[in-house]
């Protein structure tokens, strides 16, 4: 065992990219609300992308480590500290064994994500360790952490193993140790407290009532306190059909607007179901996902309407991105 859970935090469960491959057998994606965030997290650390990491939401836990860990923090600015002395994000971190990590309320964004270089070490069911809260199972032992969980954790690649020789030497008289590089969070992802949106029209767009269209693009929507990993619950404009259809249930997907007969938008996100009744108004970019699911319940959004081509744009910039700063830290790693 190498990490124990004092505090567990609002909702701190084991996320990696989601399961694939079985949404035709009634089984959900899941997987991390803000895979890019993730991701990086997992590349500061020299892990595979899709390596099992830390999701916090609103709230963060504390973390006792009775090991040496190479770790690193992404995401939702959680006031981060060690032993009472505040750390940086978005950087490898090198925690000392007898160290207590807490993570506080999130200042910006909505979740934070940690990950632990070698991953943490749960089954993988149907190919994915993450939780799927409602069915009980993935992550650990099918549920949110809770105090006096343990944790045990994979060993380190070698990728890292400079890295961490550099660290732990620095560290020697000290609770932990961080390199003096670090990310520009702001290069990748902005956590705004009223973020714009993109999304393209969904199939169902233009059965609504046309003043009920220009509002979904044109006015404000406050994200409810009814909101969770499987959607966004908003409040807004009533948004109205132009005549009673009865819809077959269809394919849904992170992102995927729906509208109930109430009116009033829901925003599926990553434990959406797999299939939905409810008309599609529109469907969120997979290039504004991780700024969405940083979006705290309270908080307004507006959407702004982009083109298919827009959006295939944005995505490969953003995989773009992400693929240089791949190739950047791989010089760090070895150039320590």
């Amino acid at each position: 065992m190498s990490i124990k859970v004092i505090k567990p935090g609002l909702l701190t469960t084991v996320q990696d990219m989601g399961r694939y491959k079985h949404q035709q057998e009634g089984v959900i994606v899941s997987g991390a609300m803000d895979t890019f965030a993730m991701r990086i997290a997992n590349l500061l650390v020299g892990n595979p992308e899709n390596t099992a990491t830390l999701e916090a939401t609103l709230q963060g836990p504390t973390l006792y480590f009775e090991q040496d860990q190479l770790v690193a923090l992404t995401g939702a600015d959680m006031a981060a500290s060690i032993n009472n002395e505040p750390v940086r994000m978005w950087r490898p971190l090198l925690v000392r064994a007898g160290s207590t990590l807490v993570l506080k309320n999130a200042k910006h964004g909505c979740r934070t994500y940690l990950a632990i270089a070698g991953g943490i070490d749960v089954p993988s069911i149907m190919g994915s360790a993450s939780t799927y809260l409602r069915a009980v199972f993935g992550g650990y032992q099918g549920r949110s952490l809770l105090a006096d969980d343990m944790l045990s954790c994979h060993e380190s690649t070698n990728k890292v193993a400079a890295l961490e020789l550099k660290l732990t030497d620095e560290a020697i008289g000290n609770w932990f140790s961080q390199p003096n590089w670090t990310l520009e969070p702001q290069s990748y992802m902005v956590y705004e407290d009223q973020p714009v949106i993109r999304a393209m029209k969904g199939l169902e767009h233009d059965l609504f009532k046309e003043s009920s269209q220009e509002g979904f693009w044109q006015s404000q929507f406050q994200v409810t306190a009814q909101s969770d990993r499987m959607g966004y619950r908003l409040l807004g404009q009533s948004l109205l059909l132009s005549e009673h259809k009865d819809l077959l249930s269809s394919a849904v997907t992170f992102g995927t607007v729906q509208v109930p007969p109430e009116g009033m938008p829901i925003i599926l996100m990553a434990d959406h179901q797999t299939t939905g009744g409810y008309p599609r108004i529109a469907q969120v970019i997979a290039a504004d996902l991780p700024k969405l699911a940083q979006v705290q319940p309270g908080r307004i959004i507006q959407f702004k309407e982009v083109s298919l081509q827009d959006a295939h744009a944005l995505y490969l910039k953003q995989e773009a991105d992400l693929e240089q700063l791949k190739s950047a830290l791989s010089l760090k790693f070895t150039k320590v």
